[in-house]
């Protein structure tokens, strides 16, 4: 019963149904998608871990910080792998690649939903203006032209909410996942900045990060545990 009121009252739209109809499911893939990359990053978090690496670098433990980052698919520890590996030459530079790359994954199709928030409504829009045409070209004629200019009005009508429908569907998820993104870079620049604090801090009482990097000792196998 449902599945043909739906599908009557899409017939019913009109033929600007079928491209509100490819943007639904534009939005729908896109915002499962963006679900699932959130879900994924926040199961790889482990606090732990992060507070683990810097207590050690801030006792100048550089080859445990190391071994922590090892193994383990954690963004900031692999963030942090990724600064020691370069302190030689530059570890701030290094780190703000890398977070920008995953800042850039997280981001990735944003666009669609910004797009459809917009495209929509005008689909929308565009429904109305050629149902009502449709309907004033009926005007005059005496025979069924009641009937003709209804459904031409209905036409406009389906059209407009289902496009008005569709950027309420992608608004919401957007601006949550525009959230996510703006906290995803704060926490990281946190973590870059206190991470090269931690290194001054320890490079003042004779623990030297570009010593340590310089000497290979990130190259150096963890310990079996």
């Amino acid at each position: 019963m449902l599945a043909n009121i739906v599908v009557d009252t899409f017939i019913q739209g009109g033929w600007v149904m079928w491209p509100i109809l490819a943007a639904f499911f534009l939005s729908v893939c896109v915002i499962l998608d963006r679900s699932i990359w959130w879900l994924r990053y926040r199961a790889t978090l482990k606090e732990e871990l992060q507070q683990r690496a810097r207590e050690a670098i801030g006792t100048g433990d550089f080859q445990l910080a190391w071994d922590l980052t090892r193994g383990t698919r954690e963004p900031f520890m692999e963030n942090l792998a990724e600064g020691m590996t370069h302190a030689h030459t530059s570890m701030l530079a290094a780190m703000q690649l890398h977070a920008n790359h995953l800042l850039e994954k997280a981001e990735a199709r944003m666009w669609v939903l910004s797009t459809m928030i917009t495209l929509a409504p005008l689909l929308g829009l565009f429904g109305t203006v050629v149902g009502i045409m449709g309907s004033f070209s009926f005007v005059g004629d005496e025979q069924l032209a009641p009937g003709k200019v209804s459904g031409g009005i209905a036409e406009a009508l389906i059209a407009t909410a289902c496009g008005i429908a569709i950027a309420i569907l992608c608004l919401l998820p957007y601006n949550f996942f525009r959230k996510r993104l703006a906290v995803l870079r704060s926490t990281f620049e946190r973590w870059i900045n206190h991470t090269e604090l931690l290194v001054g801090s320890a490079k003042e009482h004779g623990h030297d990060l570009e010593a340590f990097a310089l000497r290979g000792g990130h190259r150096n196998p963890p310990p079996t545990r």
